[in-house]
């Protein structure tokens, strides 16, 4: 199995089989990815017409290639797929991407030639990723078989797997673009007719380049086996579910989407969680937590201190936390809550949440929250830190080095900021932290959701 999926990972050798010179062409993009990339192995290309693609030549039949090309990117339409695998089989090509949609996901015209198309894999012994699938990502070989538009993909420690072609298309270009982390590993599967979940979970398990396995699946092809090997991962990486399907017309959707069957939801919520496994119920939490997780540690616990400037925000944040969070929001030692006290004027009793405005009033932004956080990161009973920063031009901007600095200085427990600010300075607050390895949520919301999934996987981590 894992040299099977060694050359869908690590290929050697790549060919595209339906190159394409027209620009936009999916036949096309795959072969800009794959330059974009960086891809060091050698590339291949074919197209009946011949010629050359972008300086490359173009051989006019698999006959014409090598033998032995470790991987096969094949964009030709359904009804070529059984053929074009059978040609790579002949060719000693052994691993198989397949791009095409129009099988069982559609009608009982692509179910005959789903079943022609498994036939063929199973006669030829080859291993093959999707068909319905926009492709797979493997940033540390600097490759991709996507064929939507992506350029460069950043590279870290996250890796997904997901039954839909988006997160190696649309999704990770969002991720390229509006968020600051990068990936190890990437596969949609589509239909997946060869190479499942289960595969890739275990190879996933062993892979040094992945630190946490992001998951959305509609079904389960082999759930026992699958719930084996989470089991076992569980201990060592977080993993992380979205289970599409769960409702009656969720799984309606599913079946018009990969030709999947939802199964009944609650004893796959028992299942998993027996396993280990976190389920996520957000689709925006698949790289809310994994953006937290690439650069922050796991918390030890789930008791946070936040600091917010506004009493409305401190209270209902502390009841989200304890009614739907799972999150605690614990006093702190006396020695803690008298040196908030120090920094705040007289008129007001420090606790855990901080009220951090009045402090911010009378000694300007930067000075109470920095004096503010390191006196809740120093503490025993804290395990993750909040601030809600309030930036305006009113109020003042401050320089945010000393979060950083808080964050290198406390490197054991995740600092997770929000923002109640001008929408201009969010962002500026998110491009000068996020590369510098603190993780910005633009929801006062969103950074307590993400705490509360990631105590749950230190919790299964734990054993517990």
């Amino acid at each position: 199995m894992g040299v099977d999926l060694k050359k869908f990972f690590e290929p050697k050798s790549v060919v595209v089989i339906g190159a394409s010179a027209v620009p936009h062409k999916p036949g096309n993009d795959v072969i800009r990815n794959i330059v974009a990339n960086g891809y060091a192995g050698k590339l291949y290309l074919v197209n009946p017409k011949g010629g050359e693609i972008m300086g490359m030549e173009v051989e006019r039949s698999v006959k014409d290639l090598p033998e032995g090309i470790d991987l096969a990117i094949i964009i030709l339409p359904a009804s070529a797929n059984p053929q074009a695998v059978r040609e790579c089989a002949a060719r000693g090509i052994k691993a198989i991407v397949l791009a095409a949609g129009g099988f069982s996901e559609v009608d009982e015209k692509g179910e005959e030639l789903q079943e022609a198309l498994i036939k063929a894999i199973r006669e030829t012994g080859v291993r093959v990723i999707g068909p319905n699938t926009s492709g797979h990502t493997s940033t540390p070989h600097n490759f991709t078989s996507s064929f939507f538009p992506l350029g460069k993909i950043p590279r870290g420690n996250i890796s997904y797997i997901a039954q839909t072609g988006n997160f190696a298309t649309h999704t990770m270009r969002y991720i390229i673009t509006g968020e600051n982390f990068g990936v190890a590993r990437v596969v949609g599967f589509g239909n997946k007719v060869d190479v499942d979940e289960t595969e890739v979970l275990e190879y996933y398990a062993d892979d040094p380049e992945t630190k946490a396995i992001f998951i959305y699946l509609e079904s389960f092809k082999r759930p026992k086996r699958f719930l084996e090997i989470a089991r076992e991962v569980t201990r060592k990486k977080p993993i992380v579910l979205l289970k599409g399907g769960s409702t009656l017309e969720g799984a309606r959707a599913a079946v018009a989407h990969t030709a999947a069957m939802a199964a009944e939801d609650r004893l796959i919520d028992g299942a998993l969680r027996q396993a280990g496994i976190v389920r996520v119920y957000k689709y925006s939490h698949l790289f809310l937590a994994a953006k937290a997780l690439a650069c922050m540690p796991l918390p030890k616990g789930n008791r946070v201190s936040f600091s917010a400037p506004s009493g409305a925000m401190l209270v209902v944040m502390t009841d989200l936390c304890r009614q739907f969070w799972g999150l605690e929001v614990p006093e702190v030692e006396e020695t803690t809550r008298r040196r908030l006290q120090e920094i705040s004027p007289p008129y007001i009793r420090m606790r855990n949440p901080v009220d951090i405005w009045p402090s911010a009033y009378d000694h300007g932004i930067e000075f109470a929250y920095r004096e503010g956080m390191e006196a809740v990161l120093q503490d025993p009973n804290i395990d993750a830190v909040v601030p809600i920063l309030m930036i305006t031009d009113d109020t003042g901007v401050p320089s945010l080095d000393f979060i950083v600095e808080l964050a290198a200085k406390y490197p054991e427990k995740p600092i997770y900021v929000t923002f109640s600010a001008e929408k201009k300075h969010m962002e500026g607050a998110k491009a000068f932290l996020e590369p510098k390895g603190v993780p910005t949520f633009p929801l006062i919301e969103e950074p307590f959701e993400v705490l509360s999934i990631l105590t749950r996987c230190r919790k299964a981590m734990n054993g517990l």
